[in-house]
């Protein structure tokens, strides 16, 4: 109906932690949209011109409208929003957790640990997600332009040295890119032992911290 809007961001709203609302303004009229939390990070200030890429639902009789980066973005919420079980919020949810091609590959590998990040999202659920979607998405993105990626652990040790980072604080975004770094920067062997992954991960992630 409406493939993408661009205006004014005249205002942004943090309702909750998965109910951020941006006005945007587009020729005298203001438009309500339910956006991910980290598009609304990367919005230009209050007056700033920006291109929302829009998906239109009516709920309960309710029109409402959601903006997101990229028709990529959107498209992947799109696919979640037609698993059973899974509504807007969740959805949004877990494009918050993790960056578009951290979150493809997840649910492609069936990786559960890291899908189980995101509030909300439990065992089961992130299971009907990958069973769901798996097929759908290894097609998808190649459209989409999402490739994933070889690197990180081998799969055999992946879950204990995410659980050890999980453990200790760190986000499913923070492991998810620091494994990634390990194994296309430094280039740590996909069967090196569990302890060198979590080492090398924490001495990345301890350099990051320093340098924000």
């Amino acid at each position: 109906m409406i493939s993408y809007l661009k205006g004014i961001v005249a205002g942004v709203q943090t309702i909750s932690s998965n109910r951020v609302i941006l006005t945007l303004e587009v020729n005298n009229i203001g438009y309500d949209l339910h956006i991910p939390q980290r598009l609304s990070k990367s919005l230009p200030e209050s007056g700033g011109v920006v291109q929302i890429f829009t998906h239109y639902q009516v709920r309960e009789e309710v029109p409402l409208l959601y903006g997101f980066s990229s028709p990529a973005e959107r498209d992947l919420f799109r696919h979640l929003l037609s698993v059973s079980g899974i509504g807007a919020a969740l959805a949004i949810t877990l494009l918050d957790t993790l960056e578009l091609p951290d979150l493809v590959q997840a649910i492609i590998a069936a990786n559960i640990q890291i899908l189980i990040q995101a509030p909300g999202v439990g065992k089961k659920t992130a299971e009907r997600i990958c069973l769901e979607l798996k097929s759908k998405l290894i097609e998808w993105r190649k459209s989409a332009g999402f490739f994933v990626a070889t690197g990180g652990p081998a799969p055999g040790i992946l879950e204990e040295v995410q659980m050890t980072l999980f453990a200790l604080g760190y986000t499913a975004h923070e492991v998810s890119h620091a494994l990634h770094v390990v194994s296309e920067d430094i280039g740590l062997p996909k069967d090196a032992y569990v302890e060198d992954w979590i080492k090398q991960a924490i001495a990345h992630l301890s350099s990051s911290e320093q340098i924000s």
